[in-house]
């Protein structure tokens, strides 16, 4: 434990700076947290054997996907992946970028919002600060083309099936493929990487595991990861404080 030592008039005295963190002493990174911010949403530590994706000279192994606030602000994720199953609203997007330490992923169309709305609203996000735009897997091949003419950010297209023709979305634009296929998102990777052997994947790996590490071995380069609900989170923080009582 870090100790802070301090003099006063009459004697010295010591008192704990950081909390004790498991493990950082072996892995010989320092780590800085505080009393109060310990408590975080930590990710998988299967999603550090992928290889990740770099951009902007950012590695990202790991993306939350989330649009809740509290748990964007408090986790140890690489990115946010910024999607939900509404139309793609600004207000939505400045929330989390402005909320969230690490780089954001807005989705802005794609499903519910097509044309040139869900260009403008790319546009948008990416003056607001987004690290990239996700479309949803229904994008039409000529919206992705318009975005890609006017935007200097990643574009990442969902795959949700091995029937998707992924060439023609990366001949029209996508910078990223990300698989969320399900069950079928492993083997749906694999495809894609035998495929197209230097197209940067991201891919939802499940909440095992096993599944994260099937997902990296069968070529996704980062994971998205979907956590627990805040109600989740909450429950064992108010199991410890009944035992406490």
């Amino acid at each position: 434990m870090a100790i802070l030592k301090w003099r006063n008039a009459s004697k010295e005295k010591e008192e704990p700076l950081l909390p004790e963190i498991e493990g950082a002493e072996e892995d010989g990174i320092p780590p800085i947290e505080s009393r109060l911010r310990h408590n975080i949403l930590h990710m998988p530590p299967e999603i550090q054997e992928a290889t990740g994706i770099v951009v902007y000279g950012r590695r990202i192994k790991s993306l939350l996907f989330s649009t809740d606030i509290a748990i964007i602000k408090n986790c140890d994720a690489d990115a946010i992946f910024c999607v939900y199953p509404f139309t793609s609203q600004r207000s939505v997007a400045a929330a989390v970028i402005h909320a969230a330490a690490a780089p954001v992923f807005c989705g802005t169309g794609g499903g519910i919002t097509q044309g040139m709305r869900a260009v403008y609203l790319s546009m948008d996000a990416e003056n607001q600060g987004a690290m990239g735009v996700v479309f949803n897997a229904p994008i039409p091949n000529h919206d992705l083309r318009a975005a890609a003419r006017v935007l200097d950010v990643p574009i990442v297209v969902t795959v949700t099936s091995e029937k998707a023709n992924v060439s023609e979305r990366i001949e029209s634009g996508a910078s990223i493929i990300n698989v969320a296929g399900g069950a079928n998102t492993a083997s749906i990777v694999a495809k894609i990487r035998r495929e197209h052997p230097r197209v940067p994947i991201m891919a939802s790996g499940g909440k095992t595991s096993e599944s994260i590490r099937a997902t990296i071995q069968a070529g996704a380069n980062a994971i998205v990861y979907t956590p627990p609900s805040s109600t989740e989170l909450f429950r064992d923080v108010m199991d410890r404080y009944r035992e406490e009582l």
